[in-house]
């Protein structure tokens, strides 16, 4: 499908917040490339109209342009940037939160071929591919709709029900169907990432964590490692180093503070860690972030 439309359109709604008035619909415009700042994916489907965004998740780079889609079926820790981008021509995307909830009842309605378990173990829970011309047709109809209060209403749920049937039979559907599967792997994982963020200043073993996941120590450290490209502990960190930047923009004079409230005994760790993520010492970085803002 011709990109034409979809790009009139997320000019059109584009708002600072990146809300529309469709429940878990977003439309992003972006006017300046930025260096790549760390944040959280949700549970997303991501369509690019115009430019190429970058994604670093552990060792793994993923890259997607114009007519390409992104799915991540767990929230993760990332760091992105928009690439080449102008306020002559800005990125351009749409995005659909995808609830389990509605998998979960969208593969009941589907019966045992759309519910079947993806064999092979787990599968990554952030990836990349073309969109198929089905699934951007739904997108561009449910973008009119912005434009339609009177149909928006009963229409709208319609679409997103599409855009996520056409999600789970397609390409990416292993990812999408196990959001909905109480028994998955993914969701297992996704069970312990909710503990670590929720808790991501306690240290904790392994074990315990699989136990919580009901997961053996052995699966749960192969599937965690599989779902989020990254191990357990290293998960935490990038979370705790997250957290901490967010602190440090509005406390920027606390370092050590910041370092204890985020879970690190010691101060030098945390600054070399920092450093490392970051680019600068935490001091430096804070600095900067009180000058221009994240991102």
């Amino acid at each position: 499908m011709d990109l034409d439309e979809l790009r009139t359109l997320l000019e059109r709604h584009a708002r600072p917040d990146a809300t529309t008035a469709v429940e878990g619909v977003l439309v992003s415009r972006v006017e300046r490339s930025a260096p790549a700042e760390p944040a959280m994916t949700g549970t997303v489907l991501a369509v690019i109209a115009q430019g190429t965004k970058r994604l670093a998740l552990g060792d793994r780079v993923l890259e997607y342009g114009p007519g390409q889609y992104l799915v991540a079926s767990v929230d993760l820790p990332v760091t992105g940037q928009f690439l080449r981008v102008s306020p002559e021509r800005p990125a351009l995307g749409f995005g659909l939160v995808l609830e389990p909830a509605a998998v979960a009842e969208l593969l009941l309605h589907a019966g045992p071929d759309g519910a079947r378990q993806v064999r092979g173990g787990p599968v990554p829970a952030l990836a990349v591919c073309d969109a198929p011309a089905p699934l951007l047709d739904a997108v561009v109809r449910l973008l009119r709709l912005l434009d339609a209060p009177r149909d928006r209403a009963v229409l709208a749920p319609l679409v997103k029900r599409e855009i996520l049937w056409r999600l789970i039979t397609g390409e990416q559907g292993a990812a999408v169907r196990q959001l909905g599967l109480a028994d998955s792997s993914l969701t297992h994982v996704a069970r312990a990432v909710a503990w670590i963020r929720g808790n991501y200043a306690e240290p904790f073993r392994v074990e315990e964590l699989a136990r919580r996941s009901g997961m053996s120590q052995s699966a749960f450290y192969r599937n965690f490692q599989a779902v989020t490209s990254m191990s357990p502990i290293r998960f935490q960190k990038q979370i705790r180093l997250q957290e901490a930047r967010l602190l440090l923009a509005t406390r920027p004079g606390d370092v050590t503070g910041v370092a204890h409230r985020v879970g690190y005994d010691s101060p030098s760790q945390f600054s070399r860690e920092y450093s490392r993520q970051f680019g600068a010492p935490p001091s430096r970085d804070a600095a900067r972030l009180r000058l221009c803002g994240p991102g």
